[in-house]
């Protein structure tokens, strides 16, 4: 396997920044409460389930493989050496209701690495062992920040809200922007095992800032017309599915900009770098043990958040995940942070 790297005696760029408003965070915090109001109406009394992301196409148990003789600034924080981690992936559709599967829909996966030393972010979990990592199917959102975010899922959830989301965005961007996400969401979607999934936003990655992604060995075209689920499931019956875990560094504010979510960073300007492999072993999710496992991974929180201090969430936002994020798992009751001595025989 080949793995692009930076150019030999180069090292990337440290001149990132972040730029925050002052009154940046109470923004942030409405807004996270706006979602946790959508969460209530889509449980209609019921329990709550996830703001976003509501459904899950498949919960199932992997490992994280660091792989060795990595250029020095790509080993960082649990990427500083050769090892392999437990995990659990969760695969998912976007929404903030359980809908059918050929609807068009963001699709995400989520990957919780177990037994991850040093400091947490999030008060209250210091201690935790685990690392999260967050992607969706898009190397970029249409939007440049929680605030337009946020106006489309309520336009989304409520036609009437659609005006108050051209005020914010304007007409003309506005109309651009759904008619870039009316075009994302309508893309076949293929194999779960066969997509690949971006982080679309920026975290530090010791000194420097990265996006990340899963690359998938499989390279199936063909669409998958019934659950996604299901054939996965299929694929894990018979053997193991395996992605490249790969990150990409900021180069520059035009190129790789860090507070602008609608701006790819591309190959060409930031080519991909591959740090791990993401192995789902095979595995028979219809059994017991497998029901077990997706029961547990399903009342999991997953959030980008869940970060080691060296690996932490920059951007406007992922910020506004820092709130948003807390609020869905208060409102609906998450399990507590796993340690890997969990036991599903």
């Amino acid at each position: 396997m080949v793995r692009p790297r930076i150019q030999a005696g180069m090292t990337p760029s440290t001149d990132w920044h972040e730029i925050i408003p002052p009154e940046e965070d109470a923004c942030l915090r409405e807004l996270a409460l706006q979602l946790r109001e959508l969460q209530k109406k889509h449980a209609a009394g019921g329990k709550p389930q996830r703001a976003l992301h509501a459904k899950s196409n498949l919960n199932v148990e992997a490992e994280l493989t660091i792989l060795p003789d990595l250029p020095e600034h790509a080993r960082v924080a649990l990427f500083a050496e050769p090892k392999t981690y437990r995990a659990y992936v969760r695969f998912s559709n976007g929404a903030g209701a359980s809908q059918p599967d050929r609807k068009p829909d963001v699709r995400g996966v989520a990957l919780k690495v177990l037994g991850v030393a040093g400091k947490k972010l999030i008060p209250g979990m210091e201690d935790a062992t685990t690392q999260d990592f967050l992607m969706i199917r898009s190397a970029a959102t249409p939007f440049r920040n929680a605030e337009e975010f946020v106006a489309v899922v309520r336009a989304a959830a409520n036609p009437l809200k659609l005006f108050s989301f051209l005020g914010i965005t304007g007409l003309s961007r506005g109309i651009g922007m759904l008619r870039g996400l009316s075009k994302g969401l309508a893309l076949p979607m293929g194999s779960l095992a066969a997509t690949r999934y971006f982080s679309a936003l920026a975290i530090a990655f010791g000194p420097y800032a990265v996006h990340y992604a899963i690359k998938p060995h499989a390279e199936d075209a063909a669409s998958v017309t019934g659950d996604l689920g299901e054939e996965l499931a299929a694929r894990l019956a018979k053997g193991p599915v395996t992605y490249d875990f790969q990150i990409q560094f900021f180069v520059d504010e035009a190129k790789t900009p860090i507070e602008d979510a609608s701006v790819e960073w591309t190959e060409q300007n930031a080519p991909f770098v591959t740090v791990a492999r993401l192995t789902l072993p095979k595995q028979d999710v219809s059994s017991p043990r497998g029901k077990r496992v997706s029961d547990f991974i399903e009342g999991l929180s997953f959030d980008p958040w869940h970060a080691v201090g060296e690996l932490r969430p920059l951007g406007n936002m992922m910020r506004a995940r820092n709130h948003a994020y807390r609020e869905s798992t208060e409102e609906r009751g998450a399990a507590k942070e796993p340690d890997g001595t969990e036991a599903f025989e």
